[in-house]
């Protein structure tokens, strides 16, 4: 019989800024799970680009500038109304982490008692009960707590048994990066022998686009540093582009199926210029800068389309599984901190020096 204690060490996000409104604490409520909820301990957490998001206030309009550019301390604009990413204002303080492995301990009203031992994978953006086609979602660690504590309570039908070999700490870099990556694959329909050009290939989601297109059979041009080419070569990528290249010099004009985007940034219409007649542009960030410029006529003329994302489907997130599960994809870990040490995890992850996803052992003293 598990033993849960009535305290838990976890980290407050207090309000829009920088690191400082990252706060370690060792005396946090354990939530308890309502009716149609879990309580899962968890094993590990992962951090991302919509948590610097959510700490800065990227989300808000009155932001123009690139992740990090405020990333340590936070935008001077007013983003109070508008700071998270559905456009409203948050409520603090906030458990954030989108990413979460760990176990069923405990069961809310209608949930099974067969739940308890379970071991999970908790999805990162979860439709709301109104959403008809599943557009209508939040995200774990945003519009409720999330997984930068020993324990969190989730909708039952949204923690997903997971039966693998691999770690918490392993594990816990599937979720978000993995299910955003495999969302916009099957969004933007990418096929067999595609020709797919992955921008940010290096990062979390990027180097979960990379293995997802090469299980389909597509062909991946992957952009990243010219110190990161043999890792992310060591993934799948069959060409590298190096960051700062022209797309247009080194690919071509009209050679591209599929840009799969995770930068937008200054160097945006070069990506409609390589897509072929056709083509599909496809984008789940803005880390380069959330503004573009678009020549309309590379859009019609072309007969392209283009495609935002941000939801995932329960079908995507059960293709996830059964990839995770059929061992066709790897992790890919940069490092990994300690629950107190979160603020150097951050820094870690914005100073992009680093392949693959930065983890948090939440078990880790």
């Amino acid at each position: 019989m598990n033993l849960i204690p009535k305290k838990m060490r976890g980290v407050y996000l207090t309000g829009n800024g920088g690191f400082e409104k990252l706060e370690y604490r060792t005396d946090i409520d354990v939530p308890t799970p309502k009716a149609g909820e879990v309580l899962v301990k968890i094993g590990a957490a992962a951090v991302n680009n919509t948590d610097v998001n959510t700490r800065i206030g990227w989300y808000s309009k009155s932001v123009k500038l690139e992740t990090n550019t405020g990333g340590a301390t936070g935008f001077n604009e007013d983003v109070k109304d508008d700071g998270s990413w559905l456009g409203q204002a948050m409520e603090f303080p906030r458990i954030q982490g989108a990413d979460g492995c760990g176990t069923i301990v405990a069961v809310g009203g209608g949930v099974s008692q067969d739940r308890l031992g379970e071991r999970v994978l908790i999805r990162s953006v979860q439709e709301r009960v109104s959403s008809k086609n599943g557009i209508e979602c939040i995200t774990f660690g945003s519009e409720c707590d999330g997984t930068f504590a020993e324990y969190a309570t989730v909708l039952s039908e949204e923690a997903f048994v997971i039966r693998s070999n691999l770690s918490d700490n392993e594990l816990a870099t599937f979720p978000c990066s993995y299910g955003t990556a495999e969302n916009l694959i099957c969004r933007a329909g990418v096929e067999k022998d595609d020709v797919v050009l992955v921008t940010g290939a290096s990062g979390g989601v990027g180097s979960a686009l990379v293995q997802l297109v090469k299980v389909r059979g597509a062909k991946v041009i992957a952009v990243c540093g010219h110190d990161k080419a043999e890792l992310v070569k060591s993934y799948g990528a069959d060409e590298i582009i190096f960051r700062g290249d022209s797309y247009v010099k080194k690919i071509g004009k009209m050679k591209v199926d599929v840009v799969l985007d995770v930068a937008a940034g200054g160097r945006w219409p070069e990506l409609l210029q390589v897509l072929k007649k056709g083509g599909k542009y496809g984008v789940v960030g803005a880390i380069g800068g959330p503004l573009v410029e678009l020549d309309v006529r590379d859009l019609y003329l072309k007969d392209l389309s283009l495609f935002g994302s941000t939801y995932q489907t329960k079908e995507a997130f059960l293709n996830l599984i059964s990839y995770i599960e059929e061992g066709k994809i790897k992790p890919v870990i940069a490092k990994e901190f300690p629950l107190k040490d979160m603020v150097e995890a951050q820094k870690a992850f914005l100073s992009k020096t680093l392949v693959g996803k930065f983890v948090i052992d939440v078990t880790a003293e």
